[in-house]
């Protein structure tokens, strides 16, 4: 619990890990985009990122890093249930949230997040950290997912000696790609892009996609992005949404770009995609909650399998930031949810 109170204190108070960069930002000018507490955009393309919430190596034998592309700096984070004997289990390639624009699949949040939804839904985790924006802008992250998907099917086919402390335990029939937040777009994303290309997976059979709080947009604004009651301090501002927007989709795009906003250009493509069964998971006092009960709907009515969970009296990022009372009761439910979706 003393972890949780930390976490609930950094999320909501960014300000004062602010001042003790303000000197150093001076020295580059104009700050033309800022996210409180984590992100400065100068002019002259300075980029600041602020430690508002550490990053932990891995201290257990259930959790390594891997390097899946030197070149890129791509690597992930690999988690395994602690409890022996556990075989033949699911695997969850994830997605960390931060608009695009910030985090880390070392941030102790997801750290804590992750370990518990391995051990406690008995899964692998391959948790992605891919290239941020505004240095690397959309597409760059789906480029990253979909590597990520590839490495994993290699070190499948090749019997890689070096991985087979979590591949000698893992259902590869049995693959799921999630994320939360910009991370769930991008699991959106990547999941769109291999829905027809099913043979290229093998021997990884792509069963399902879990969202949550998918972070979308548009150029009109919904209900909940103009009225939605949100806790002190939200993890995701309609503002904030709107930075991080900026500075991830391609220059010149606006928030109507698909990978924004999918139902933008028709439903023409949606409804030619072979998706697998869809998992959403909505907070009820998220700007994104409409948006992403519509995105549900519509899929739904184009056929498309999909369960959908609304976890109330939540915002924004509650299973990661703990920033409510109720984070920690809805955090065990969406593990639990998770945990029956990927054994199903």
């Amino acid at each position: 619990m003393r972890f949780r109170r930390s976490m609930a204190t950094i999320s909501f108070n960014p300000r004062p890990n602010l001042q003790a960069t303000n000197n150093h930002s001076h020295q580059h000018g104009v700050v033309v985009e800022e996210i409180e507490g984590f992100i400065r955009v100068h002019k002259n393309g300075y980029i600041e990122r602020h430690s508002i919430i550490p990053s932990v190596p891995c201290t257990t034998a259930t959790a390594r890093d891997v390097v899946i592309d030197k070149f890129s700096n791509l690597w992930a984070r690999i988690y395994v249930p602690s409890h022996p004997g556990a075989n033949n289990l699911p695997v969850l390639l994830y997605f960390h949230g931060g608009g695009f624009c910030v985090g880390s699949a070392a941030w102790s949040c997801y750290h804590e997040f992750l370990s518990n939804l391995a051990c406690k839904a008995s899964c692998v985790i391959v948790s992605v950290n891919y290239r941020l924006a505004p240095e690397n802008r959309l597409p760059a992250a789906y480029d990253d997912g979909v590597n990520a998907v590839m490495w994993v099917k290699q070190q499948a086919l090749s019997q890689s000696c070096e991985q087979k402390w979590w591949l000698s335990r893992c259902n590869l029939s049995s693959f799921f790609i999630s994320g939360d937040s910009a991370g769930a777009n991008i699991a959106y994303n990547v999941t769109t892009r291999l829905s027809n290309e099913h043979s290229v997976l093998k021997p990884l059979r792509l069963k399902g996609t879990v969202l949550i709080q998918p972070f979308f947009g548009g150029e009109a604004r919904t209900w909940s992005e103009k009225h939605a009651t949100q806790p002190p301090h939200s993890a995701l501002t309609l503002s904030n949404s709107d930075v991080y927007w900026r500075l991830s989709l391609p220059l010149g795009a606006n928030r109507d770009h698909p990978w924004c906003n999918p139902l933008a250009n028709g439903l023409a493509k949606l409804r030619d995609l072979r998706l697998p069964a869809i998992m959403v998971c909505v907070s009820e006092l998220d700007i994104l909650k409409d948006r992403n009960l519509e995105l549900c709907n519509v899929l739904t009515r184009l056929g498309k399998m999909v369960e959908t969970v609304t976890y109330e009296g939540v915002g924004h990022a509650f299973q990661v930031l703990h920033n409510s009372q109720l984070s920690h009761p809805r955090t065990q439910e969406l593990v639990s949810h998770i945990k029956v979706f990927i054994n199903q």
